[in-house]
């Protein structure tokens, strides 16, 4: 049996035996209760300048690998969204090329894709409730053109703009009555994004819900669902009571997410999450489960990828994305623990080694040799001693004090 060294917070290596046995997803096609996609993440291109605030260079070969991987196992992939690092190192020219990329892939396969529309094209600088509106149509034009679906994505442009609920009614009225085909809303919460504080018009959860279910009754012909980011299940299943039953809501609530596909016999939530992406194999063993009418098994699956999903997601949350990067390379879908922008550097190793311990309680490492020995790499690489059990910092440290 594996074992492997993880660190705590004290510096302190103590021994974990992988005991994970890995989950085969079900063959691609079988039926599914739920509707359900992975936010994917990118790769990064090794020898590229992946430094802050340089343009995002990827290895398209391995981001694509990635997203082929995701429909194997039976799910959809979200594409260019959070998870992808918009609006955290992935750049208007990256993000135009990975929808045009994914959307041949997904055809290729006839794999279900959506795709993020926002209004990031325009930089930071503040424009107008008008050019909010241009910015959101000139995104959602290029997707459609390229075939594929789409998520309306919260805007940090209209969250400055907007005055009132009603500059949000009207932007997202404008866009939505150009769509070709109904979109996915997406209602993304402080916590993954702190300049969406008060987004839909109001820091009140309820008078903002108020006043998405008016968008969408006033464009329910535009609309197909809404996902929604809160980590706050109450809101959730307040919405999905409340929208009109041709709209999905899908959680994207990657702490709460097992009871609220579930359901509670009247409602449930689809599922849009970038927690999936750490887990397929499992996910989709777990959903089609769910299908054949056993929520035992589903439970006894996926209730450990959302303990796993609560470390990834923990505060600061919008770093989560480390996470998923992270368990990407420890079961072979990238090359090298590295990230656009630099941001895999930001997690600790504490943080990480209890991923280690985590995925493998999920059965989310999917080759736990290789995972086992690309951690310990890792560790020897950040000077950890993983044969002494204690690391080479805190040896440093201690000498330093009796020689004081």
């Amino acid at each position: 049996m594996t074992s492997v060294a993880l660190l705590n917070g004290d510096g302190e290596v103590y021994e974990h035996r992988l005991t994970g046995v890995p989950v085969t997803a079900p063959t691609r096609g079988a039926s599914a209760p739920r509707v359900a996609y992975a936010a994917a993440h990118v790769v990064p291109r090794i020898a590229a300048e992946n430094v802050p605030d340089a343009p995002a260079d990827l290895d398209w070969d391995a981001t694509l690998a990635f997203r082929h991987h995701l429909w194997s196992c039976g799910l959809g992939v979200a594409d260019a969204m959070d998870t992808a690092q918009r609006n955290m190192g992935l750049d208007a020219t990256a993000i135009r090329e990975l929808i045009k990329r994914s959307a041949a892939e997904a055809k290729s396969v006839d794999g279900r894709l959506v795709v993020g529309v926002n209004t990031d094209d325009v930089g930071d600088e503040t424009i107008s409730l008008d050019e909010v509106v241009t910015a959101y149509l000139h995104q959602l034009e290029f997707a459609e053109d390229n075939g594929a679906d789409v998520v309306l994505m919260a805007s940090r442009h209209l969250a400055r703009a907007a005055r009132s609920p009603q500059d949000y009614e009207r932007v997202y009225g404008a866009v939505l009555a150009r769509a070709t085909r109904p979109v996915i809303l997406h209602w993304l919460g402080p916590a993954f994004d702190s300049q969406l504080d008060g987004y839909f018009g109001s820091t009140d959860v309820d008078e903002a819900r108020a006043v998405v279910r008016r968008i969408i009754e006033d464009n329910v012909g535009s609309v197909s669902g809404i996902k929604v980011s809160l980590l706050d299940a109450v809101t959730e299943i307040a919405l999905r009571r409340e929208v009109p039953e041709s709209v999905r809501v899908f959680t994207g609530d990657d702490f709460n997410y097992v009871d609220l596909i579930a359901g509670d016999g009247r409602h449930h939530s689809d599922a849009l999450l970038g927690a999936f992406a750490t887990c397929a194999p499992v996910a989709a063993a777990a959903l089609a489960a769910l299908g054949d009418g056993d929520e035992t098994r589903y439970r006894q699956l996926l209730e450990p990828t959302q303990a796993l999903s609560r470390e990834v997601f923990a505060a600061p949350t919008s770093f989560y994305k480390t996470g998923v990067a992270f368990l990407a390379w420890l079961n072979g879908y990238q090359p090298a623990f590295s990230m656009v922008g630099g941001l895999h550097s930001g997690r600790s190793l504490p943080h990480l080694s209890r991923l280690v311990r985590l995925a493998d309680e999920a059965r989310a490492l999917e080759h736990p040799e290789l995972a086992a020995q690309r951690w310990t790499d890792l560790l020897h690489v950040h000077g950890v001693d993983t044969a002494s059990g204690a690391s080479e910092a805190t040896g440093n440290q201690s000498r330093a004090k009796r020689s004081a």
